[in-house]
């Protein structure tokens, strides 16, 4: 049996709940959670934000873990061995995203916390395939948020061959908005934040930021028209983008990481004259995962993590729902 925490319903508290995961998988592999970060999107699923979530649901996708057992056909990963697991459990792995290394734009990608239950336990499985080793140089008790909030940041400067010589801007230093100032600094950018938080200003600045700038003065970011190449906004709030996009050269980009709702107030035109940009995404395929282990390791980067155990996960969420965390929460066991 798998002991674990989950959601009765949705917006309901996390009770001890159990399992029977039934016979190991071919291809599956079991983990011994060690950390587990807790994340917006876990708050989405619990509350049923996006409609599917399955209940009881046992939240939990920035898992680090130990391989306890392994499927029959499973061959790249053995007992004892450290991996990390993020959103996704499994792929199809016969799809032209999944062949070509973008498995995390797979069609039939298989969430942890859809059809399955997720890191919130003792144990948890998943494929083969969507587990990721880490080195031993990484700090495990900070690696949990490098598997969603980590390679989400990361996934764009590989997606759009960002320059080291590129002018970037953060939107938003938060979960997401701290680790992309350090992803930032480390390609080799100048590097501006957008933050209307005045304590976070000096923050900004050790974290990696050159420059700092009020995200809700109209005069401020007015004053850099026309310089960024690339702006990352890992907000889930409501802003003036039209203005955000004047800050942008020529085909400069306006990237979304942080997972909003909020319709976009603009039109095509406000893309057009300047040939600008507007994308978005999440999470990365493993071999992106793979990458950006190295770059985090080669450049010190990790998560500022606030520790708590798995029996005050209810205390945890609700500093979370009331935006009190500095930067993310890790769940360990006691």
């Amino acid at each position: 049996m798998i002991k674990a925490y989950a959601a009765s319903l949705p917006g309901g508290p996390l009770e001890a709940f159990e399992y029977d995961p039934g016979e190991l998988g071919n291809t599956e592999v079991e983990l011994d959670v060690l950390y587990a970060g807790i994340c917006h999107t876990d708050l989405g699923m619990i509350d049923n934000d996006w409609g599917f979530s399955q209940y009881p649901l046992v939240p939990g996708h920035e898992i680090v873990g130990r391989v306890a057992q392994v499927g029959g056909s499973v061959k790249s990963l053995h007992v004892g061995q450290t991996v990390g697991l993020g959103f996704h459990a499994g792929y199809c792995l016969a799809c032209d995203e999944c062949n070509s290394g973008d498995h995390n734009l797979c069609a039939a990608a298989r969430p942890i916390m859809a059809g399955r239950h997720g890191g919130f336990a003792d144990k948890v499985r998943a494929e083969e395939a969507s587990l990721v080793s880490i080195p031993d140089s990484i700090d495990l008790r900070s690696a949990g948020p490098m598997f969603c909030a980590g390679v989400t940041v990361f996934n764009p400067f590989l997606q759009f061959n960002i320059k080291p010589s590129d002018k970037v801007a953060i939107v938003g230093i938060g979960g997401l908005g701290h680790l992309a100032l350090q992803v930032a600094n480390a390609w080799g950018c100048e590097v501006t934040a957008f933050t209307s938080s005045d304590k976070k200003i000096e923050e900004a600045y050790s974290l990696g930021a050159h420059h700092t700038l009020n995200s809700k003065d109209p005069d401020q970011i007015a004053s850099v028209s026309g310089k960024f190449d690339l702006i990352i906004s890992a907000v889930d709030v409501a802003l003036d983008w039209r203005l955000y996009l004047q800050t942008l050269k020529p085909r400069g980009r306006l990237h979304f990481v942080g997972a909003s709702a909020i319709p976009l107030d603009l039109t095509p035109l406000d893309l057009m004259s300047a040939q600008l940009s507007l994308s978005g995404s999440m999470v990365g395929s493993p071999s992106t995962m793979v990458k950006m282990l190295d770059f985090f390791q080669r450049h010190n980067i990790k998560p500022v993590v606030e520790m708590c155990y798995f029996d005050e996960i209810n205390g945890a969420i609700a500093k979370l729902r009331n935006e009190k965390v500095y930067y993310r929460l890790v769940l360990q066991h006691r």
